[in-house]
């Protein structure tokens, strides 16, 4: 296993609590928009999300650990990319503009499935989303955010699932959730 640190250069902020996101219903329907903080408070707030897997010529999925500076899940493991479009923007753009922010990659994503979870970390609030999960595919390698990201390695399938298994601690919950769903769904589909 290849873990590479991200580099301590400086990095612009690319999110902040004050930030508004998209509250939704259980259909996805808008219902509005609440700022960043007040919806991870308590045992949150349900709004849109997205979460992106990246692979690489060689299959391997591109995960990150989050920075120590997260208020939710600081430290663990996750997937590529996840965030939430601003409000006022288009699911697509916002997987396209975060990808680049934390990774330095222009992707095409491809819309895979949603889903809603809701996971508390402790007292410092909770995860509550209806998540849309996209994969993208890539011949480069990430200059990543160090503001959002702390490390971050390619890991093969198999490699992947058996680490779900055997630590699940420290992987974020979204990432428990969805890695069993999205390799049933691109097994099905032949993805």
């Amino acid at each position: 296993m290849i873990c590479r640190l991200a580099t301590p250069t400086r990095h612009p902020e690319v999110s902040s609590d004050a930030e508004l996101l998209v509250l939704v219903d259980s259909l996805d329907q808008a219902l509005g928009a609440l700022s960043k903080d007040a919806c991870h408070d308590g045992d949150g707030v349900l709004h849109r999300a997205f979460s992106v897997f990246i692979f690489n010529r060689r299959e391997q999925l591109l995960i990150q650990q989050r920075s120590q500076t997260k208020r939710l899940w600081p430290g663990y493991w996750a997937n590529s990319c996840c965030s939430h479009p601003l409000a006022g923007e288009s699911m697509s753009d916002a997987v396209k503009r975060r990808v680049e922010q934390e990774l330095g990659l222009e992707v095409a994503p491809e819309f895979v499935f949603k889903f809603e979870y809701q996971a508390r970390f402790g007292e410092f609030g909770s995860e509550h989303e209806l998540c849309h999960v996209y994969i993208a595919r890539t011949s480069q390698e990430p200059t990543v955010n160090p503001n959002e990201i702390q490390a971050w390695r390619w890991v093969g399938s198999d490699e992947l699932s058996t680490e779900l298994e055997a630590r699940p601690h420290v992987f974020t919950p979204w990432l428990r959730l969805e890695w069993p769903q999205l390799l049933g769904t691109m097994e099905a589909n032949n993805v």
